[in-house]
């Protein structure tokens, strides 16, 4: 069987430096930070009191309140991109073969916020059960893409990957599939997370996991940084419209750029620490270049994991090595997250939108704070520090990686017809 080529036709961001596409985008490219004292809540008890929130969001600007109070914030997040990724793309929702049209969608966590909310409200009761009758539909993780398909009647594929920081390229993978295999003519792909709570800051200071660089929260989120110590938390949602060739090109669509491949993989080592010697990461960019039919001198640009974590950049960085040999030397990478922060289950939609956008516009995003070099991390790789770089890209590889040991890599190119 043929496989059918798909194209990026719409694109919706709702990110810590930008509350849409073109405003995420510029940020990106002047290497803004978006990370800041916290605001949702009072952390003053907490190790980590600041974080990547999304900033100026009013939900009573994009839907009605009684809407959107049977949301959560994440679902919020989730409809207001997708509203701009589907406008962005031009749609005519009219004429569409709606049975041909779905929607896959990433969160790793969900509806934290209702969760905690309810559990604490109950918590501090008279133990009488008065939960919400709301709490179960807001708060499962695959209740974004349901609403999704229910307000634009798609009636293809839905369901919701859940792979930890790895679910919305996870996500766009999966629909890219179903896609080329014939099975789907559209499909709304990408992921959101509003974990910014005090659940999320407590659980992962619990783990150690986040940077507690109080005093200096804009430069916490430090890639390839010696003095890196941990990831900064952030939030909000991508969206990306994905269409077969024939579709996009019979109503004259706009496109983005064309997506060539993916590879999924396993560290099979921890439940939270990559591989030492980044053996997983390795295999899912062999196999997304595999997939894509590509060698690795064809890839321009990688868009890393990088989280700021002591362990994670050094097995990233390895990994790419081994994969790209010589050629690594010739490749710009930069870490998105030493802006945005670490969105989690909607890491890959928000990075995936920057290589598109890199494709698109032969500019690659900086990776900023970087102030003292690292013995063990190769600093002869161009990590794009402190400014954006223009070049040529062809072709750009987004890495995404999730406790448990998830890896995902997608890989997008310039659209020729």
């Amino acid at each position: 069987m043929e496989l059918k080529r798909v194209v990026i036709t719409g694109m919706g961001a709702l990110t810590p430096i930008g509350n849409n596409l073109d405003d995420y985008w510029n940020a990106l490219i002047k290497g803004v930070s978006g990370a800041a004292p916290i605001t949702h809540f009072d952390a003053s008890k907490f190790k980590t009191r600041f974080a990547c929130e999304v900033k100026g969001f009013n939900v009573e600007e994009h839907m009605h309140r009684k809407e959107a109070r049977k949301l959560d914030l994440f679902s919020q997040y989730a409809m207001v991109t997708t509203a701009e990724a589907i406008e962005d793309s031009g749609l005519d929702l009219e004429s569409i073969d709606v049975d041909r049209a779905g929607v896959i969608w990433g969160s790793g966590i969900g509806g934290l916020r209702t969760f905690q909310e309810e559990c604490i409200e109950f918590a501090n009761g008279d133990g009488t059960p008065r939960f919400n009758p709301f709490f179960i539909p807001k708060m499962i993780a695959d209740i974004a893409s349901g609403h999704i398909s229910i307000k634009y009647g798609f009636r293809g594929p839905n369901f919701t990957t859940v792979s930890a920081c790895a679910s919305s390229t996870n996500a766009m993978i999966d629909a890219f599939n179903y896609i080329r295999l014939g099975k789907a003519d559209i499909m709304i792909t990408g992921g959101s997370e509003a974990s910014v709570t005090e659940a999320g800051i407590g659980g992962f200071n619990a783990l150690k996991a986040l940077s507690t660089r109080n005093d200096d929260p804009a430069t916490a989120s430090r890639p390839f940084d010696k003095d890196r110590e941990g990831f900064v938390l952030g939030e909000g949602s991508g969206a990306i419209i994905l269409e077969s060739y024939e579709h996009a090109m019979a109503r004259g669509a706009k496109i983005y750029a064309e997506v060539a491949g993916g590879g999924l993989s396993a560290d099979a080592y921890h439940m939270t620490a990559p591989h030492p010697e980044g053996l997983g990461a390795l295999n899912v960019m062999k196999t997304a270049l595999e997939d894509a039919e590509l060698k690795p001198e064809d890839i321009d640009y990688v868009n890393v994991h990088g989280t700021s974590t002591p362990l994670g950049d050094i097995a990233e960085t390895k990994a790419i090595k081994a994969v790209f040999g010589e050629h690594a030397y010739n490749l710009n990478i930069s870490s998105s997250k030493s802006m945005t922060g670490h969105l989690l289950g909607a890491a890959g939609a928000i990075e995936a939108i920057a290589c598109i956008m890199a494709v698109k516009n032969d500019i690659v995003p900086p990776t900023i704070n970087h102030q003292t070099e690292d013995p063990d991390i190769d600093n002869e790789l161009n990590f794009t520090f402190h400014e954006a770089q223009k070049r040529t890209v062809n072709c750009a590889l987004s890495n995404t990686f999730g406790f448990g040991g998830h890896n995902t890599s997608v890989i997008v190119k310039k659209f020729n017809a």
